[in-house]
Parts: structure tokens; C-alpha cells; sequence
């Protein structure tokens, strides 16, 4: 009874999740974002163009957005280190393993 539990609760999760990506599609939410970064970039080149007229010295670092986002927090630190420990000892508990049943095997 518990795994049927799990596994419609899963399903409903899942349809959840595939029916927010649809409306979210279907409502262009994706074209507006890349709508809005296409507008950004049209107004950089105009105020490229305004300073070429105006004679300024320009350097194209001037007029390129950084696009490098730092997502990083204490709780994602804090998950990357623990899945390298994970990491660390289930490579030395799997290698263990399999170095015991090698000796089983040769001897």
C-alpha cells in the first residue's frame, strides 16, 4: 500500500511539473525572456552607435553585459561537499569490494 502511495504521489508530481512547463510555454514566457535579452543587446548597439558618432572612445567591454551568475550559497557548499565525501567513500568502500573478490577469485 505504502509503494502505491509513492508512486501516485510521484505521478501527480510529475503531471504537476508538466503542467507548469506547458503553461509556461504555451503562455511564451520563454520568448519573453529571450525577447527581453534581444532588447538589451538592441539597446547597447544604439548606445554604441551614439557614442562612435559623438566621437568617444569605445571599447566593446563597455557594452557587453556579464552574463556569469554565481548561484552559489551555504546550502549548495554545503551539498558539494558532502557529495564529495559521498564520493570519496563509496570509491574506497566499491574498490574495497572489488579487491576482496579479486582475491577470492586468484587464490
Amino acid at each position: 500500500m505504502k509503494a502505491n502511495k509513492i508512486a501516485g504521489t510521484t505521478i501527480i508530481i510529475l503531471f504537476i511539473l508538466f503542467f507548469a512547463l506547458f503553461i509556461s510555454q504555451s503562455t511564451g514566457y520563454y520568448d519573453y525572456e529571450a525577447y527581453k535579452k534581444t532588447a538589451l543587446t538592441k539597446e547597447q548597439i544604439k548606445k554604441f552607435e551614439e557614442d562612435v558618432k559623438n566621437g568617444k572612445n569605445v571599447s566593446v567591454k563597455d557594452y557587453l553585459s556579464d552574463t556569469i551568475k554565481d548561484y552559489g550559497n551555504n546550502v549548495s557548499d554545503v551539498g558539494l561537499s558532502v557529495s564529495k565525501n559521498i564520493e570519496k567513500y563509496s570509491k574506497k568502500t566499491i574498490e574495497a569490494i572489488f579487491g576482496a573478490l579479486s582475491n577470492l577469485i586468484t587464490n
